[in-house]
């Protein structure tokens, strides 16, 4: 599903259920020994997926451990993203530098007061104007997953944190595009100043997915501008 909102330099890999029988790195067991099954599963189909994805590469598979956000770490020289949520595991993988981030979520409204908390002003009247528009997208559920898309994004690059109110989205429904702007100063990448970026979503089989890719110069979705 979310090959289809990815450039052709992205190998990825999901899945709408868990396969019995993945079989973890010794390393990566350590990491979810006391987790609960929900988790493990989680776990799990997502490391599967990424080694899927590393084939696509012709990566060799390795661990893959988690860094002190819980970030994803890749082999060297691969950047990559992984997601889940009920009903879905995905991971998208590139070759080189840059950066990538992809979330899926279910198409269902957000949980009373989760919107305000993480949404402007501005993007909360652009919800109300994509709901009156296009009612079969769960628009505030969208907006959260392009948040965490610029978030799984902007983490390798800028080694921080990025809050919810710190980018505001516009969302192109026709498109199916969307751009995120930074409000906060970002790192300086490929000798500019980071300034946001730009990605794509879809829907189906009841889920939302975003995606960002940002796999070099030549194909960037990355938008440079100098801070004011």
């Amino acid at each position: 599903m979310i090959e289809q909102i990815l450039p052709s330099a992205v190998k990825a890999y999901d899945t709408f259920d868990d396969p019995p029988g993945t079989v973890l790195f010794p390393e990566e067991e350590q990491l979810i020994k006391r987790a609960v099954e929900k988790r493990r599963k989680e776990f799990t189909t997502a490391r599967l997926c990424a080694r899927k994805a590393m084939e696509g590469l012709g990566v060799a598979p390795v661990p893959v451990l988690s860094g002190l956000r819980g970030e994803p770490l890749w082999p060297l020289g691969v950047i990559g993203s992984i997601t889940h949520c009920a009903g879905y595991r995905a991971a998208a993988l590139a070759q080189g530098a840059g950066t990538i981030g992809i979330d899926g979520e279910p198409n269902e409204p957000l949980a009373e007061g989760v919107v305000e908390a993480i949404s402007l002003p501005q993007e909360r009247e652009m919800l109300r104007r994509l709901a009156a528009g296009h009612p079969a997208v769960c628009w505030d559920r969208l907006l959260f997953s392009a948040k965490e898309s610029v978030y799984k994004a902007w983490f390798p690059l800028a080694k921080r944190w990025l809050d919810f109110q710190d980018a505001r989205i516009s969302v192109d429904p026709v498109r199916h595009t969307f751009t995120a702007h930074l409000l906060i100063l970002g790192p300086r990448w490929q000798g500019r100043r980071l300034g946001g970026f730009t990605g794509r979503w879809m829907t189906g089989n009841g889920l939302i997915v975003t995606a960002i890719a940002v796999v070099s110069p030549q194909s960037a979705t990355i938008h440079d501008r100098e801070a004011q």
